[in-house]
């Protein structure tokens, strides 16, 4: 008989119950919630609802081929407009900040900050299917319009096999302390964490399926190719290097990146990922958890399979329960720190509506290398 799961990790502070619908709308900043059978039981139906009718096999075959292009239009009309810089990062995430302290590298769980989160009237915007973590900002990373500098994806995997060629040469080998950062998009991590981050030892790797995503991390008036190298990579290509070798990072970052995967193909990328991990190292992951907001907002015929969807702009998203997360990892040889599932109550005040948020948030350890 198989062993039970353990019980759902939840954050451990305090929660806030709003109930009255008066009171309710005199806060638009983020809440701590916890949610009834009912409201569960509705959001069960309702992805019940927008999932009765799949999408036909072709169109499917159709997202998948063309998965590349819908994302490179996706950063051609936002650019790096879309999404904020993720300060938060590092109050989560404290393995991304200076003065790393090991005993920080645990169960740590802190609040969001809501200044830095969110302006108080934006919160809950959805543009096309995409409800992020963060909405618009105000100000954002100055571009630097000129020439592209990347190189194609066949070009690169010729560049880093020479590289790998010469014993101990490659981007970041004299760094201390090696970061890559997956699906980096415009570079709303990768650029808070050089800024925040003035550890010597420090290089940060980030990719991005995206030519267009990562042209704008390469063209940004940030970016520092002494302590940052950005390069194409297809994660569900096994046969496509990576420019470091296996067990040569500390840190990699998932956010919201691995729910635009296929979900027959995500076991093998983190099987990847955990890889090139060295003893010790983690995988950092936030992601959408299941009924949250942007899934019950789909609408018959966007469902691909089970709690798979295709937005409008054919982009696809993937809604993971806990226990999905930890198979994941765990069958990819790690340990886990952090399983956690965090539920958001965002208030409108100006539009008087709420709107429920449900994110997953997990760290993995690869196993330290046994002592001799």
């Amino acid at each position: 008989m198989a062993a039970p799961r353990e019980a759902p990790e939840r954050r451990p502070f305090g929660r806030r119950f709003l109930t009255d619908p008066a009171r309710l709308f005199q806060h638009n900043a983020w809440d701590n919630v916890e949610w009834s059978e009912e409201q569960e039981a509705s959001a069960r139906s309702k992805v019940q609802e927008n999932s009765s009718q799949l999408l036909p096999h072709d169109k499917q075959e159709e997202y998948e081929v063309n998965a590349k292009r819908y994302w490179d239009d996706f950063y051609k009309i936002h650019e790096n407009g879309f999404f904020k810089d993720r300060h938060w990062l590092f109050t989560e995430f404290p393995e991304l900040a200076p003065n790393r302290n090991p005993s920080q590298n645990r169960d740590s769980v802190h609040e969001f900050s809501n200044k830095e989160e969110s302006n108080n009237e934006g919160l809950g915007n959805c543009e096309n299917g995409h409800c992020s973590l963060e909405t618009r900002a105000e100000n954002q990373l100055n571009l630097i319009k000129s020439t592209p500098k990347i190189c194609t994806e066949e070009l690169a995997t010729q560049k880093y096999s020479e590289l790998n060629q010469r014993d101990g040469d490659y981007p970041g080998s004299s760094a201390s302390y090696r970061i890559l950062e997956v699906g980096c998009g415009a570079g709303n991590t990768v650029f808070p964490i050089l800024q925040t981050n003035n550890d010597p030892g420090l290089f940060v790797y980030c990719c991005d399926f995206s030519t267009t995503a990562v042209d704008l991390v390469q063209n940004n008036a940030e970016y520092d190719s002494s302590r940052c190298f950005a390069f194409v990579h297809d994660l569900c290509n096994d046969q496509s290097p990576f420019p470091m070798p296996d067990e040569s990072l500390d840190v990699v970052i998932l956010i919201f990146v691995l729910s635009a995967i296929l979900p027959e193909k995500m076991q093998c990328i983190v099987n990847r990922l955990s890889r090139l991990l060295k003893p010790g190292g983690m995988i950092l992951l936030r992601d959408y958890g299941r009924y949250d907001l942007a899934q019950l907002r789909f609408k018959k015929g966007q469902c691909l399979s089970d709690n798979f969807y295709v937005r409008g702009d054919g982009t696809r998203v993937y809604f993971f329960t806990q226990d999905e997360l930890d198979d994941l990892f765990t069958t990819a040889g790690l340990e886990k720190i952090q399983n956690l599932v965090d539920r958001r109550l965002q208030v409108n005040r100006g539009k008087q509506m709420t709107m429920y948020r449900v994110w997953i948030q997990c760290k993995y350890r690869k196993p330290a290398a046994p002592q001799l």
